[in-house]
């Protein structure tokens, strides 16, 4: 929902960063790579119950995801690298709410399984509508410089990324915050699943 806004305000951030990075070698690939170090560190720190000290490589992920656009726009942007950039992005999504409920199975564990299937999803719908997206030629103007359909909502980056801070700075209320969260997806997944059976209607095929 914020993303769109958010990103203007970061945009020139990242392309001045990616414009020294570039100029020093560094790749858009290696960005991506780097940024999913830090997201897998931040979930070990908080699997085994440091969650304040996660803050910090989450928070790097998270910035090395935005730089990594802005470095393959200034060197090659390449299909491989978008698949990266997505997959790995997804796989970090998962991580953080499996990381809480193995920290701490019994009070964490059923809100962690609630909000991965909540994550399905969104990350479901959101992937299924680029697919078709894509075979029709259509091009999102909300995210023009996104490699794929971005196709918004009311859970997007941003707010996951509020969301999982909310969790390592108050770990005792991760079940409410998870289960919220949860709530507020399967909110994004309905009006996905409407827009593409508005977007993609007049046609019949399996």
């Amino acid at each position: 929902m914020i993303d769109r806004f958010a990103l203007v305000l970061l945009r020139p951030i990242f392309e001045r960063a990616a414009a020294v990075l570039a100029a020093r070698g560094v790749t858009a690939d290696q960005a991506t790579l780097t940024g999913f170090a830090f997201g897998m560190a931040a979930a070990v720190m908080i699997g085994f119950g440091y969650p304040l000290l996660a803050i910090l490589p989450l928070l790097l992920n998270r910035a090395l995801d935005g730089l990594d656009g802005a470095l393959a726009r200034r060197t090659a942007a390449t299909e491989r690298g978008a698949f990266l950039d997505i997959a790995l992005d997804f796989l970090f999504y998962a991580a953080i709410p499996l990381a809480f409920a193995f920290c701490n199975p019994a009070q964490n564990a059923l809100a962690g399984a609630v909000l991965l299937a909540a994550f399905v999803g969104t990350g479901s719908s959101f992937l299924a509508f680029a697919i078709i997206a894509e075979k029709r030629g259509l091009k999102s103007t909300a995210y023009p410089s996104k490699s794929f359909y971005y196709l918004g909502g009311l859970t997007e980056g941003a707010e996951t990324i509020l969301c999982f801070l909310a969790m390592c700075l108050w770990p005792p209320y991760f079940p409410v915050i998870a289960y919220v969260y949860a709530a507020l997806c399967t909110i994004t997944t309905v009006t996905r699943l409407l827009a593409g059976w508005t977007t993609f209607g007049g046609d019949v095929r399996s």
